[in-house]
């Protein structure tokens, strides 16, 4: 089943070139179908590149998808033009009396900041507790996911000594979870980050579990018991080059940043980046959308509470 975006949206294009079965508004308003309502709050500054990865990994899989998007209004994006948001983004304000199946709350390049410093940080606070009454699942990002654990239960992100940058190798800690269901022993995630959460805090709260983790890159998915809320730190939506456009970007600036690693072959930032992560990716969204948003959400989106 595809997944339903706005006729315009750039990603439409995007994915359609891609053979994703993707459905615009003028098709689907033929069908009588109950699609799964998904909110994301998009707070990446690369707009269009997150709206096209998130859809990517969410129009493939048996379900109909709706996708909205959100942005908050206490911050103007200044990587996007304002067309665009306006055509394609609502606020809270124009959501916040409706209920959705699932939520998605992206990463932010904000992480050296306490949370408290961030410029829409009173406005995160009040969604993600909208979101414990008006939303199936959410699915929390990178620092999204960092923004959720302290907002929640109070866990704080550390300072790494140097950036986690690159590609790692994971394993599942919790065998029973239906979220790697259909996981290898070991698979691989791209990792972008300044900072981390402690694995012996998350252990330390009993409403959390650790799901999956890395040697290498810490804790990489935990979640409450149920699944209606879901952290996740590694970003397996991105794209074949996605960490390579981050490192040009900082080598052209002159910062002293690392080549990333497991990514190029040999190492070598001149050869094309090897993708290992595109099964997982695809597997992890695939099992959200349907063992923790469709098989759980009511038939009627009212009763969601």
């Amino acid at each position: 089943m595809p997944i339903k975006i706005p006729n315009l949206l750039p990603a439409t294009q995007i994915l359609l070139d891609e053979n994703i079965f993707v459905m615009t508004e003028t098709r689907a308003i033929t069908q009588d179908i109950r699609p799964l309502h998904i909110l994301m709050l998009n707070l990446m500054p690369t707009k269009v590149a997150t709206e096209t990865q998130i859809a990517r990994l969410i129009g493939n899989t048996p379900l109909q998808v709706e996708l909205e998007l959100l942005q908050t209004a206490s911050h103007v994006s200044h990587h996007t033009s304002a067309d665009h948001m306006l055509s394609f983004y609502k606020t809270f304000g124009d959501v916040k009396a409706r209920r959705f199946d699932g939520m998605i709350i992206t990463g932010a390049p904000v992480e050296l900041l306490p949370f408290e410093e961030v410029e829409y940080w009173d406005e995160l606070c009040e969604i993600m507790e909208w979101s414990k009454t008006h939303v199936t699942s959410c699915f929390h990002i990178c620092w999204g996911a960092q923004a959720g654990l302290y907002y929640h239960f109070g866990i704080p992100k550390t300072k790494l000594k140097e950036k986690l940058f690159g590609v790692f190798e994971h394993k599942v800690d919790h065998k029973g979870s239906i979220l790697f269901r259909g996981f290898d022993d070991r698979f691989w995630v791209p990792h972008s980050r300044y900072t981390t959460v402690s694995r012996e805090l998350i252990e330390a709260e009993p409403r959390l579990k650790i799901l999956s983790s890395s040697e290498r890159a810490g804790v990489f998915v935990c979640s409450t018991d149920k699944g209606r809320q879901i952290f996740v730190t590694g970003h397996s939506e991105y794209d074949q080059y996605t960490l390579d456009a981050e490192y040009r970007r900082d080598a052209s600036k002159g910062l002293d940043t690392a080549i990333p690693e497991n990514y190029y072959p040999g190492d070598d930032p001149s050869r094309e980046p090897v993708v290992r992560w595109r099964s997982c990716a695809n597997l992890l969204y695939s099992n959200w959308l349907n063992y923790f948003v469709y098989q759980t959400t009511p038939y009627d989106i009212e009763q969601i509470k």
